[in-house]
């Protein structure tokens, strides 16, 4: 769906419309197919964590599942993990996942719960389960995953269940075909295709210490005169911007979730720069 309240522009109010109708914020859901590269898969049962929720203490059961279709991350060898977790930073190793939504089941005991889904490469899911150590590293990722997407805070001391491989159901879960470009530095970067060129951008948080609460892209926009031949769209963590005809050219992926519904972009004729500033939800897993 299509929100024009969600754009502003410096332009005057006979322009605004315009601007409404070439500006278009909307959720990655209906991207268009070319530039989604994702399909539909279902999940095979893997291995169900039992943790809880702080501070309430309420039940969560984690069902890691797996799938050829989602990219194995790269090889690591068991001397290699344990240097990794020793390090300063054991964030800069990926593991790709699918995170599902939350979905309320039932436990044994007949009592309310929350359980999700997280799907891993099918390799390397048997490859953790042969050593202790792996399977308690893949445990930790698929736990920080859930709670940086959904702001939660989940118990250390989780326990695999012996006798069930997942609680509830599993759906079907939409997943990139493509893998993702990781933005190592919020710096400008350049780069061209055969048609359109990469145009130069910044990408920055707000405020600049703490917790970011927005994220805020500058985009140069040189010899674009109007706003008119601006395509935006905005997903909970990636922008797509084209500026028509097949002058300009951006599709990448940001390190955080968004709030697309409050995202808001002015494009100023004069610097001929487009500002986007999006609110910050959460770091993306």
């Amino acid at each position: 769906m299509t929100d024009s309240s969600l754009l502003g522009s410096e332009l005057e109010l006979q322009q605004q419309e315009e601007l409404y109708q070439q500006l278009l914020l909307q959720t990655m859901g209906n991207l268009p197919t070319e530039t989604q590269e994702s399909k539909l898969i279902r999940p095979q049962p893997g291995i169900c964590v039992k943790t809880s929720s702080e501070p309430g203490k309420e039940k969560v059961f984690i069902n890691i599942c797996q799938s050829n279709s989602v990219p194995c991350p790269p090889e690591l060898s068991r001397e290699e993990l344990v240097q990794l977790l020793q390090s300063e930073d054991p964030s800069g190793y990926r593991v790709p996942m699918s995170l599902g939504e939350p979905h309320t089941e039932v436990d044994n005991n007949s009592q309310g719960c929350t359980a999700y889904d997280v799907v891993i490469n099918q390799d390397f899911f048997q490859k953790c389960q042969k050593d202790p150590l792996f399977q308690q590293f893949v445990i930790l990722v698929c736990v920080e995953g859930l709670e940086n997407k959904y702001s939660l805070e989940l118990n250390r001391d989780w326990k695999v269940l012996k006798n069930r491989k997942f609680l509830g159901s599993l759906s079907e879960q939409n997943i990139r075909t493509k893998s993702r470009p990781v933005i190592q530095e919020l710096l400008p970067q350049k780069d061209s295709t055969a048609c359109a060129k990469r145009p130069e951008f910044s990408l920055f948080v707000e405020p600049p210490t703490g917790p970011p609460e927005y994220l805020i892209a500058e985009i140069k926009l040189p010899g674009v005169s109007s706003s008119r031949s601006l395509v935006l769209d905005i997903g909970e963590d990636r922008l797509v911007l084209t500026a028509r005809p097949s002058l300009y050219n951006l599709d990448i992926f940001h390190p955080f979730f968004i709030d697309q519904e409050n995202s808001v972009a002015q494009y100023n004729n004069s610097t001929q720069i487009l500002t986007v500033t999006m609110p910050v939800v959460s770091p993306a897993s």
